[in-house]
Protein backbone atom coordinates (compact mmCIF):
# COMPACT_ATOMS: atom_id res chain seq x y z
CA UNK A 1 0.00 0.00 0.00
CA UNK A 2 1.45 3.34 -0.96
CA UNK A 3 1.83 6.64 1.14
CA UNK A 4 -0.18 8.17 -2.54
CA UNK A 5 -3.44 5.45 -1.48
CA UNK A 6 -3.45 7.04 1.94
CA UNK A 7 -3.76 10.43 1.27
CA UNK A 8 -6.02 9.94 -1.20
CA UNK A 9 -8.12 8.36 1.05
CA UNK A 10 -7.99 10.52 3.83
CA UNK A 11 -8.93 13.30 1.19
CA UNK A 12 -11.60 11.21 0.08
CA UNK A 13 -13.64 11.73 4.28
CA UNK A 14 -12.49 14.71 4.22
CA UNK A 15 -14.27 15.43 1.12
CA UNK A 16 -17.02 13.84 1.93
CA UNK A 17 -17.35 15.67 4.96
CA UNK A 18 -16.65 19.47 3.62
CA UNK A 19 -19.81 19.86 1.78
CA UNK A 20 -22.89 22.55 1.81
CA UNK A 21 -23.63 21.37 5.72
CA UNK A 22 -20.83 23.41 6.34
CA UNK A 23 -22.52 26.49 5.06
CA UNK A 24 -25.58 25.83 7.78
CA UNK A 25 -23.57 25.92 10.41
CA UNK A 26 -23.17 29.73 11.41
CA UNK A 27 -26.89 29.97 11.02
CA UNK A 28 -27.67 27.14 12.84
CA UNK A 29 -25.62 27.88 15.77
CA UNK A 30 -26.23 31.73 15.39
CA UNK A 31 -27.28 32.23 18.96
CA UNK A 32 -25.17 30.12 20.68
CA UNK A 33 -21.38 32.23 20.73
CA UNK A 34 -18.34 30.81 19.69
CA UNK A 35 -17.36 28.72 22.53
CA UNK A 36 -20.68 26.65 23.08
CA UNK A 37 -20.79 25.95 19.70
CA UNK A 38 -17.47 25.07 18.97
CA UNK A 39 -17.67 22.87 22.14
CA UNK A 40 -20.36 20.77 21.19
CA UNK A 41 -18.27 20.44 17.49
CA UNK A 42 -15.72 18.96 19.43
CA UNK A 43 -18.81 16.74 21.19
CA UNK A 44 -20.23 15.30 18.15
CA UNK A 45 -16.71 15.06 16.08
CA UNK A 46 -15.56 13.04 18.81
CA UNK A 47 -19.08 10.79 18.58
CA UNK A 48 -18.27 10.42 14.77
CA UNK A 49 -14.57 9.41 15.00
CA UNK A 50 -15.32 6.96 17.56
CA UNK A 51 -18.01 5.08 15.70
CA UNK A 52 -16.19 5.66 12.35
CA UNK A 53 -13.58 3.32 14.39
CA UNK A 54 -16.34 0.74 15.07
CA UNK A 55 -16.62 0.23 11.34
CA UNK A 56 -12.83 -0.37 10.97
CA UNK A 57 -13.19 -3.06 13.78
CA UNK A 58 -16.08 -4.66 12.10
CA UNK A 59 -14.82 -4.06 8.24
CA UNK A 60 -11.42 -5.99 10.18
CA UNK A 61 -13.58 -9.21 9.51
CA UNK A 62 -15.39 -9.28 6.25
CA UNK A 63 -14.37 -9.02 2.75
CA UNK A 64 -12.67 -5.44 1.64
CA UNK A 65 -15.50 -5.50 -1.02
CA UNK A 66 -18.62 -5.19 1.64
CA UNK A 67 -21.03 -2.60 1.54
CA UNK A 68 -22.97 -1.53 4.61
CA UNK A 69 -25.54 -3.86 3.81
CA UNK A 70 -23.64 -6.73 3.12
CA UNK A 71 -22.30 -6.36 6.85
CA UNK A 72 -25.64 -5.01 8.25
CA UNK A 73 -26.98 -8.12 6.88
CA UNK A 74 -24.44 -10.93 7.99
CA UNK A 75 -24.12 -10.24 11.38
CA UNK A 76 -28.52 -8.39 12.21
CA UNK A 77 -29.40 -10.36 9.71
CA UNK A 78 -32.79 -9.49 7.22
CA UNK A 79 -34.13 -6.88 9.82
CA UNK A 80 -30.59 -4.63 10.06
CA UNK A 81 -30.37 -5.02 6.30
CA UNK A 82 -33.44 -3.34 5.79
CA UNK A 83 -33.08 -0.86 8.45
CA UNK A 84 -29.58 0.00 7.17
CA UNK A 85 -31.46 0.30 3.85
CA UNK A 86 -34.68 2.10 4.72
CA UNK A 87 -32.46 4.86 6.73
CA UNK A 88 -29.97 5.41 3.77
CA UNK A 89 -32.93 6.14 1.42
CA UNK A 90 -33.91 8.76 3.72
CA UNK A 91 -30.46 10.23 4.46
CA UNK A 92 -30.28 10.19 1.07
CA UNK A 93 -33.87 12.20 0.07
CA UNK A 94 -33.38 14.40 3.38
CA UNK A 95 -30.04 15.70 2.03
CA UNK A 96 -31.09 16.21 -1.70
CA UNK A 97 -34.26 17.82 -0.36
CA UNK A 98 -31.64 20.77 1.29
CA UNK A 99 -29.46 21.16 -1.33
CA UNK A 100 -32.74 21.99 -3.45
CA UNK A 101 -33.66 24.08 -1.60
CA UNK A 102 -30.29 25.81 -0.68
CA UNK A 103 -29.23 25.34 -4.16
CA UNK A 104 -32.81 27.13 -5.16
CA UNK A 105 -31.93 30.32 -3.37
CA UNK A 106 -28.85 30.76 -4.85
CA UNK A 107 -29.99 30.44 -8.33
CA UNK A 108 -32.47 33.07 -7.82
CA UNK A 109 -30.07 35.29 -6.35
CA UNK A 110 -27.97 34.91 -9.06
CA UNK A 111 -30.50 35.64 -11.80
CA UNK A 112 -31.68 39.00 -9.87
CA UNK A 113 -28.39 39.98 -9.64
CA UNK A 114 -27.24 39.40 -12.80
CA UNK A 115 -30.09 39.22 -15.27
CA UNK A 116 -32.77 41.29 -12.90
CA UNK A 117 -35.32 38.66 -13.22
CA UNK A 118 -37.44 38.56 -9.92
CA UNK A 119 -38.49 34.76 -9.93
CA UNK A 120 -40.63 32.97 -7.51
CA UNK A 121 -38.62 31.27 -5.24
CA UNK A 122 -39.75 27.50 -6.40
CA UNK A 123 -38.57 28.53 -10.01
CA UNK A 124 -34.31 28.46 -9.09
CA UNK A 125 -35.09 24.90 -7.43
CA UNK A 126 -36.14 23.75 -10.69
CA UNK A 127 -33.55 25.19 -12.21
CA UNK A 128 -31.12 23.65 -10.10
CA UNK A 129 -32.44 20.12 -9.95
CA UNK A 130 -32.86 20.08 -13.48
CA UNK A 131 -29.40 21.06 -14.14
CA UNK A 132 -27.92 18.65 -11.92
CA UNK A 133 -30.35 15.88 -12.34
CA UNK A 134 -29.38 15.97 -16.25
CA UNK A 135 -25.14 15.70 -15.55
CA UNK A 136 -26.32 12.80 -13.11
CA UNK A 137 -28.51 11.12 -15.72
CA UNK A 138 -25.12 11.15 -18.05
CA UNK A 139 -23.81 8.73 -15.67
CA UNK A 140 -20.82 8.53 -13.27
CA UNK A 141 -17.79 9.36 -15.26
CA UNK A 142 -19.30 12.69 -16.45
CA UNK A 143 -20.06 13.17 -12.71
CA UNK A 144 -16.49 12.21 -11.73
CA UNK A 145 -14.88 15.08 -14.28
CA UNK A 146 -17.31 17.60 -13.73
CA UNK A 147 -16.82 17.06 -9.93
CA UNK A 148 -12.83 17.16 -9.97
CA UNK A 149 -12.83 20.82 -11.59
CA UNK A 150 -15.56 22.08 -9.17
CA UNK A 151 -14.06 20.26 -6.03
CA UNK A 152 -10.60 21.76 -6.85
CA UNK A 153 -12.32 25.49 -7.19
CA UNK A 154 -14.31 24.80 -4.03
CA UNK A 155 -11.03 24.54 -2.18
CA UNK A 156 -9.85 27.43 -3.18
CA UNK A 157 -12.96 29.69 -2.52
CA UNK A 158 -12.55 28.15 0.78
CA UNK A 159 -8.97 29.31 1.08
CA UNK A 160 -9.77 32.91 -0.28
CA UNK A 161 -12.74 33.51 1.78
CA UNK A 162 -11.02 32.31 4.99
CA UNK A 163 -8.14 34.54 4.41
CA UNK A 164 -10.44 37.53 3.66
CA UNK A 165 -12.28 36.71 7.21
CA UNK A 166 -10.14 35.91 9.79
CA UNK A 167 -8.31 39.43 9.64
CA UNK A 168 -11.72 40.80 9.82
CA UNK A 169 -12.36 39.00 13.27
CA UNK A 170 -13.91 41.19 16.00
CA UNK A 171 -13.07 39.36 19.70
CA UNK A 172 -16.27 40.76 21.80
CA UNK A 173 -18.21 38.63 19.25
CA UNK A 174 -16.36 35.59 20.07
CA UNK A 175 -17.09 36.23 24.29
CA UNK A 176 -20.82 36.37 23.39
CA UNK A 177 -22.71 33.84 25.62
CA UNK A 178 -26.06 31.41 24.44
CA UNK A 179 -29.07 33.75 24.22
CA UNK A 180 -31.09 30.70 25.51
CA UNK A 181 -30.93 26.94 25.99
CA UNK A 182 -33.38 26.03 23.73
CA UNK A 183 -31.15 27.52 21.05
CA UNK A 184 -28.36 24.64 21.78
CA UNK A 185 -31.39 21.76 20.86
CA UNK A 186 -32.20 23.29 17.55
CA UNK A 187 -28.12 23.42 16.51
CA UNK A 188 -27.81 19.66 17.47
CA UNK A 189 -29.07 18.04 14.83
CA UNK A 190 -27.39 20.07 11.76
CA UNK A 191 -23.71 20.39 13.37
CA UNK A 192 -24.53 16.45 13.75
CA UNK A 193 -25.07 16.19 9.91
CA UNK A 194 -22.21 18.28 8.90
CA UNK A 195 -19.71 15.40 10.38
CA UNK A 196 -21.60 12.60 8.20
CA UNK A 197 -18.86 10.84 6.38
CA UNK A 198 -19.75 6.65 7.18
CA UNK A 199 -21.88 6.23 3.86
CA UNK A 200 -17.91 6.74 2.43
CA UNK A 201 -15.75 4.27 4.43
CA UNK A 202 -16.49 0.82 2.85
CA UNK A 203 -15.01 2.96 0.02
CA UNK A 204 -11.93 3.44 1.34
CA UNK A 205 -11.56 0.13 2.91
CA UNK A 206 -12.45 -1.25 -0.74
CA UNK A 207 -9.40 0.78 -1.71
CA UNK A 208 -7.08 0.32 0.88
CA UNK A 209 -7.90 -3.20 1.46
CA UNK A 210 -8.33 -3.75 5.31
CA UNK A 211 -5.66 -2.41 6.87
CA UNK A 212 -6.61 -1.76 10.18
CA UNK A 213 -3.74 0.39 11.55
CA UNK A 214 -3.93 3.04 7.78
CA UNK A 215 -8.05 2.54 8.30
CA UNK A 216 -7.53 3.91 11.87
CA UNK A 217 -5.35 7.09 11.10
CA UNK A 218 -7.38 7.30 8.02
CA UNK A 219 -10.90 7.68 10.18
CA UNK A 220 -9.38 10.08 12.72
CA UNK A 221 -6.88 12.55 10.48
CA UNK A 222 -9.65 12.66 7.82
CA UNK A 223 -12.68 13.58 10.14
CA UNK A 224 -10.20 15.89 12.48
CA UNK A 225 -9.13 18.15 8.85
CA UNK A 226 -12.83 19.12 8.61
CA UNK A 227 -13.29 19.59 12.41
CA UNK A 228 -10.31 22.41 11.78
CA UNK A 229 -11.97 24.05 8.83
CA UNK A 230 -15.59 24.34 10.52
CA UNK A 231 -13.91 25.96 13.64
CA UNK A 232 -11.70 28.28 11.33
CA UNK A 233 -15.35 28.82 9.30
CA UNK A 234 -17.28 29.41 12.75
CA UNK A 235 -14.21 32.02 13.82
CA UNK A 236 -14.47 33.86 10.63
CA UNK A 237 -18.36 33.88 10.50
CA UNK A 238 -19.28 34.11 14.28
CA UNK A 239 -16.36 37.00 14.95
CA UNK A 240 -17.54 39.26 12.05
CA UNK A 241 -21.39 39.40 12.50
CA UNK A 242 -23.24 39.84 16.66
CA UNK A 243 -25.70 37.44 17.50
CA UNK A 244 -28.33 39.65 16.50
CA UNK A 245 -27.18 40.00 12.71
CA UNK A 246 -26.83 35.91 12.55
CA UNK A 247 -30.62 35.78 13.93
CA UNK A 248 -31.87 38.36 11.38
CA UNK A 249 -30.42 36.26 8.73
CA UNK A 250 -31.72 32.64 8.66
CA UNK A 251 -32.07 31.89 5.05
CA UNK A 252 -29.06 30.71 3.50
CA UNK A 253 -28.78 34.02 0.58
CA UNK A 254 -29.51 36.74 3.65
CA UNK A 255 -26.83 35.49 5.38
CA UNK A 256 -24.21 35.37 2.82
CA UNK A 257 -25.25 39.09 1.60
CA UNK A 258 -24.96 40.25 5.41
CA UNK A 259 -21.89 38.57 5.68
CA UNK A 260 -20.68 40.56 2.90
CA UNK A 261 -22.21 43.76 3.54
CA UNK A 262 -20.93 44.05 7.11
CA UNK A 263 -16.96 43.85 5.93
CA UNK A 264 -17.80 45.99 2.95
CA UNK A 265 -16.03 43.63 0.34
CA UNK A 266 -16.71 42.82 -2.88
CA UNK A 267 -14.01 40.20 -2.45
CA UNK A 268 -15.52 38.62 0.13
CA UNK A 269 -18.72 38.73 -1.67
CA UNK A 270 -17.64 37.04 -4.51
CA UNK A 271 -16.28 34.26 -2.40
CA UNK A 272 -18.39 33.18 -0.26
CA UNK A 273 -20.96 33.46 -3.35
CA UNK A 274 -18.78 31.01 -5.09
CA UNK A 275 -17.88 28.70 -2.28
CA UNK A 276 -21.75 28.27 -1.37
CA UNK A 277 -22.55 27.61 -4.83
CA UNK A 278 -19.68 25.23 -5.82
CA UNK A 279 -20.61 23.65 -2.18
CA UNK A 280 -24.45 22.93 -2.91
CA UNK A 281 -23.41 21.78 -6.44
CA UNK A 282 -20.81 19.00 -5.29
CA UNK A 283 -22.82 18.20 -2.48
CA UNK A 284 -25.89 17.72 -4.26
CA UNK A 285 -24.01 16.09 -6.92
CA UNK A 286 -22.50 13.55 -4.84
CA UNK A 287 -25.21 12.70 -2.85
CA UNK A 288 -28.33 12.31 -5.98
CA UNK A 289 -25.56 10.47 -7.52
CA UNK A 290 -25.67 7.69 -4.39
CA UNK A 291 -29.55 8.59 -4.44
CA UNK A 292 -29.99 7.50 -8.07
CA UNK A 293 -27.76 4.38 -7.91
CA UNK A 294 -29.13 3.25 -5.23
CA UNK A 295 -32.55 3.59 -6.71
CA UNK A 296 -31.58 2.32 -10.01
CA UNK A 297 -30.54 -1.23 -8.11
CA UNK A 298 -33.33 -1.62 -5.79
CA UNK A 299 -35.53 -1.30 -8.53
CA UNK A 300 -33.17 -2.95 -11.32
CA UNK A 301 -33.86 -0.37 -13.79
CA UNK A 302 -32.31 -0.88 -17.30
CA UNK A 303 -29.14 1.25 -18.13
CA UNK A 304 -31.31 2.50 -21.13
CA UNK A 305 -32.87 5.94 -21.69
CA UNK A 306 -36.44 4.70 -20.38
CA UNK A 307 -35.00 3.29 -17.31
CA UNK A 308 -32.14 5.99 -16.80
CA UNK A 309 -35.24 8.44 -16.94
CA UNK A 310 -37.52 6.35 -14.61
CA UNK A 311 -34.94 6.62 -12.30
CA UNK A 312 -33.73 10.40 -12.66
CA UNK A 313 -38.08 11.07 -11.77
CA UNK A 314 -37.78 8.65 -8.55
CA UNK A 315 -34.63 10.54 -7.98
CA UNK A 316 -35.44 14.04 -8.07
CA UNK A 317 -39.56 14.73 -7.74
CA UNK A 318 -39.69 13.93 -4.24
CA UNK A 319 -36.79 16.39 -2.82
CA UNK A 320 -38.17 18.49 -5.48
CA UNK A 321 -40.97 18.31 -4.17
CA UNK A 322 -40.41 19.62 -0.47
CA UNK A 323 -38.14 22.52 -1.81
CA UNK A 324 -41.11 23.69 -4.01
CA UNK A 325 -43.43 23.67 -0.97
CA UNK A 326 -40.23 24.89 1.85
CA UNK A 327 -38.19 26.96 -0.41
CA UNK A 328 -36.10 28.38 2.71
CA UNK A 329 -36.25 24.53 4.18
CA UNK A 330 -32.19 24.20 3.74
CA UNK A 331 -31.68 24.31 7.63
CA UNK A 332 -34.84 22.01 8.17
CA UNK A 333 -33.94 19.28 5.91
CA UNK A 334 -30.56 18.97 7.14
CA UNK A 335 -32.37 18.62 10.93
CA UNK A 336 -34.47 15.82 9.48
CA UNK A 337 -31.34 14.20 7.64
CA UNK A 338 -29.65 13.66 10.96
CA UNK A 339 -32.20 11.48 12.13
CA UNK A 340 -31.54 8.77 9.67
CA UNK A 341 -27.55 9.85 9.80
CA UNK A 342 -27.86 8.88 13.86
CA UNK A 343 -29.24 5.35 12.72
CA UNK A 344 -26.71 5.18 10.04
CA UNK A 345 -23.46 6.49 11.64
CA UNK A 346 -24.61 5.74 15.39
CA UNK A 347 -27.19 2.78 16.08
CA UNK A 348 -26.10 0.20 13.06
CA UNK A 349 -22.28 0.68 13.77
CA UNK A 350 -22.52 -0.16 17.89
CA UNK A 351 -25.11 -3.08 17.04
CA UNK A 352 -22.78 -4.91 14.87
CA UNK A 353 -19.69 -4.04 16.75
CA UNK A 354 -21.71 -6.02 19.76
CA UNK A 355 -22.95 -8.43 18.19
CA UNK A 356 -19.98 -9.71 16.42
CA UNK A 357 -17.67 -9.17 19.68
CA UNK A 358 -20.23 -11.37 21.72
CA UNK A 359 -20.31 -13.90 18.61
CA UNK A 360 -16.05 -13.88 18.54
CA UNK A 361 -15.92 -14.28 22.43
CA UNK A 362 -18.36 -17.32 22.39
CA UNK A 363 -16.75 -19.31 19.51
CA UNK A 364 -13.34 -18.10 21.81
CA UNK A 365 -12.06 -16.71 18.28
CA UNK A 366 -9.17 -14.19 17.47
CA UNK A 367 -10.50 -10.13 18.94
CA UNK A 368 -8.15 -8.68 16.68
CA UNK A 369 -8.46 -4.90 17.09
CA UNK A 370 -11.28 -3.12 19.20
CA UNK A 371 -12.23 -0.19 19.74
CA UNK A 372 -11.30 1.19 23.53
CA UNK A 373 -14.45 1.78 25.72
CA UNK A 374 -15.98 -1.23 26.09
CA UNK A 375 -19.76 -1.90 26.23
CA UNK A 376 -19.80 1.58 28.90
CA UNK A 377 -18.40 3.80 25.45
CA UNK A 378 -21.29 1.86 23.10
CA UNK A 379 -23.94 2.41 25.39
CA UNK A 380 -22.64 6.27 25.74
CA UNK A 381 -22.65 6.25 22.09
CA UNK A 382 -25.99 4.99 21.29
CA UNK A 383 -27.15 7.55 24.38
CA UNK A 384 -25.86 10.26 22.79
CA UNK A 385 -27.65 9.07 18.85
CA UNK A 386 -30.90 9.29 21.06
CA UNK A 387 -30.45 13.02 21.96
CA UNK A 388 -29.93 14.00 18.70
CA UNK A 389 -32.78 12.52 17.64
CA UNK A 390 -34.80 13.88 20.54
CA UNK A 391 -33.14 17.15 20.12
CA UNK A 392 -34.47 17.48 15.92
CA UNK A 393 -37.55 16.34 17.17
CA UNK A 394 -38.60 18.74 20.42
CA UNK A 395 -36.68 21.53 18.43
Amino acid sequence: MTQNKIFGSLLLIAGTTIGAGMLALPIASAGLGFGTSSAIMLILWALMAYTALLMVEIHQFAPSDASLNHLAQRLLGRKGQLIANSALMFLLYALCAAYIAGGGEQVNQKLSTWLGLNLPPQAGAILFTLLVGAIVGMGTHCVDLINRGLFALKLLALLLMLALLLPQVESPHLLELPLNQGLIITAIPVIFTSFGFHGSIPSVVRYLGVEVKALRRIMLFGSALPLVIYLLWQLGSQGVLSQSQLLENQSLSSFINQLASVLHSEYLSSAISLFADLALATSFLGVSLGLFDFMASSLRQEDNATGRSLTAAITFLPPLGFALFYPQGFITALGYAAIALVILAIFLPVAMVWTQRQMRDAANMPTGYRVAGGKLALMLATLCGIVVIAAQIFS
